[in-house]
């Protein structure tokens, strides 16, 4: 009898383990397109590039002349990240190194527009990110790598 629930329980284990990690991501996806973009520790949902406009709006006092460009940018940076997303053809650390690419370049883009009070405040955000983004990886089991692009 000890043997049946040990055996069921270790079933159960195993179920929950192999189905776990896919439920989680399928989650992530839905909850891209409606869920607040509060920063890194949500995950891919801050990806939506109307709430990321929003946050860099309140947090740089962006103008309603930059509000629309900076949109675009995060517009076509979602569309070139879910187009690597898509390519199977390439391996995993060569579509990571070219999501980083894409977000560098965004980066860039969205520093250009900024004045230099809003490029310090873009700088200090940056930074904040990159802490982030090193304390988060120190985190993983040796030789992992992230599955997704660093957050803005």
């Amino acid at each position: 009898m000890l043997k049946h629930c040990l055996l069921a329980l270790m079933l159960a284990a195993l179920v929950g383990v192999v189905t776990l990690p896919g439920v989680a991501q399928d989650s992530g996806n839905n909850d891209q397109q409606t869920a607040p973009a509060a920063g890194p520790e949500h995950g891919h949902r801050h990806f939506d590039p109307a709430k990321r406009t929003e946050r860099l709006t309140k947090e740089l006092k962006l103008t309603s002349d930059q509000q629309p460009k900076v949109l675009e940018i995060l517009k076509s940076e979602q569309s070139q990240m879910e187009s690597l997303r898509s390519d199977s053809s390439m391996s995993r650390d060569d579509r990571r190194s070219k999501m980083m690419d894409v977000h560098k370049t965004s980066d860039d883009q969205i520093r250009a527009l900024l004045d230099s009070t809003q490029q310090k405040k873009w700088d200090e955000i940056q930074s904040r990110h990159e802490q982030w983004q090193g304390h988060h990886q120190e985190g993983q089991a040796p030789g992992s790598t992230p599955d997704s692009q660093p957050p803005q």
